[in-house]
């Protein structure tokens, strides 16, 4: 089984250094790794140039591009049948490849859905990590791959149309699954092929991360999604914004009946505050850790609703 590793870059000089040291660190190496730099303006083409010298099986292109576009254009040169994918900012665990792609040795599987570990040294970085992804107590047989950790057959990628190529597109690999599914893709999901992503350094680039990935959701029209149900995003966006719009209304009333409602509000914050604690809480079990939970939760609230709605008017 040949396999091409396909990445695209923008920017990465930080980053790009300790991914490719883990992959080229794998127990099972990619025959050839297709990195597509999507118009760099630090020293991330450098730094590939210098891995260049040193391993001959780097194939770097470079395209002022969006990511979508990047991650076809990096499918459509690559040599052989079986894709996996990671991005820059994710640090490749060592038998990661090996047990991606392990499935594939099976005819009948068509996408294999590996798993990213979401990491941080801060206390709000490991709290981000509630808010951002999926944690390992629900990865179960509904869960879809993001591209940071995703292999599939190069056949599978024609038939469902590749990536979405819209400027600026933060929700290829959601459109990916989705057409994956209608067109009755197998997927195997291996919980143990992992990499590493890093969390936000910052409030704002966790706000503005939530925000972009909820706009997207919203602009993809995806409103039930297959074997997710009331839990596609959408419907979850849709419902934060109720959730919202109500405690506006119990501000409405006690501006206009004085102070009974005010009680109910202040119940119902202290509610939705000790739920956003203790979420937190017991994946972490460090109080400090947990006390970022519901300043993360508003914050993630107002991305969230801010996304939908530019997603939704923008369409």
């Amino acid at each position: 089984m040949k396999i091409s590793l396909c990445v695209t870059v923008f920017n990465e000089e930080s980053s790009v250094g300790p991914l490719l040291d883990s992959l080229f660190a794998q127990s099972k190496k990619a025959d050839e790794i297709v990195i597509v730099d999507g118009g760099s303006t630090d020293k991330t083409v450098e730094i590939i140039n210098h891995y260049q010298k040193k391993h001959g099986n780097i194939r770097l292109l470079k395209e002022r591009c969006s990511r979508a576009r990047g991650r076809n254009l990096s499918v459509e040169v690559a040599k052989n049948d079986i894709i996996a994918m990671t991005d820059a900012g994710c640090v490749a665990h060592k038998d990661w490849l090996e047990k991606l792609t392990a499935p594939f040795s099976t005819p009948e599987v068509d996408i294999s859905a590996g798993f990213y570990k979401m990491v941080g040294e801060t206390q709000m970085q490991k709290a981000e990590s509630i808010f951002l992804g999926v944690l390992p107590s629900n990865f179960d047989v509904t869960f879809l791959p993001s591209t940071r950790s995703i292999a599939f057959r190069k056949n599978v990628w024609e038939d469902v149309g590749g990536f979405p190529d819209e400027e600026k597109n933060s929700a290829e690999d959601t459109y990916f699954n989705y057409s994956a599914l209608k067109a009755g893709m197998k997927y195997a999901r291996v919980k143990n092929a992992i990499v590493e992503w890093g969390m936000p350094e910052t409030i704002g680039e966790f706000y503005r991360k939530i925000k972009s990935y909820a706009m997207w959701d919203a602009r993809t029209k995806i409103w039930i999604f297959p074997k997710k149900g009331l839990t596609s995003h959408n419907i979850k966006a849709l419902s934060i914004l109720l959730r919202y719009l109500l405690g506006f209304s119990l501000l409405v009333l006690i501006f206009t009946f004085g102070t009974p409602p005010l009680v109910y509000l202040l119940i119902c914050i202290f509610v939705y505050f000790a739920w956003a604690f203790r979420k937190v809480f017991l994946e972490f079990r460090e109080v400090r850790i947990a006390l970022w939970g519901p300043v993360l939760q508003i914050v993630c609230d107002l991305a969230v609703i801010a996304g939908f709605l530019t997603g939704v008017f923008r369409g």
